[in-house]
């Protein structure tokens, strides 16, 4: 992941996406919903706990039908995951790593997704 202001790249950051390809959204979104400690709704398990896979954060994307809770930018409990294509389709991050975009980019940040 790139982080550009001002046309220019300023930071960049080591991500998992997709098992597959197409399960990972490609196109231009919006940072819709953020939050601390997400719950794991799929198997009820609560944000904070260790086995939670979507890590401290959560940035949720406008991915059209899914109001920001389907698809988005998160962290992992399973640190080894990132730089392979391991998620259901989210952008997964280093807890730290997503800790700080998440103190840094504000609600309405554009989010560009490519092959």
């Amino acid at each position: 992941m790139t982080v550009i202001l001002n046309g220019r790249a300023q930071y960049s950051f080591p991500v998992a996406t997709g098992r597959r390809k197409e399960l990972t959204p490609v196109g231009r979104f919006r940072i819709v919903t953020k939050i601390v400690k997400p719950w794991y709704i799929r198997k009820q398990i609560p944000g904070g706990h260790r086995n939670n896979p979507l890590g401290t954060r959560w940035m949720g994307i406008n991915v059209p039908g899914t109001g920001g809770y389907t698809y988005g930018i998160h962290g992992t409990n399973r640190p080894s995951s990132i730089g392979h294509s391991a998620s259901s389709g989210r952008v997964r991050m280093y807890n730290r790593d997503v800790e700080w975009l998440f103190r840094h980019l504000p609600l309405g940040t554009v989010v560009i997704i490519r092959e």
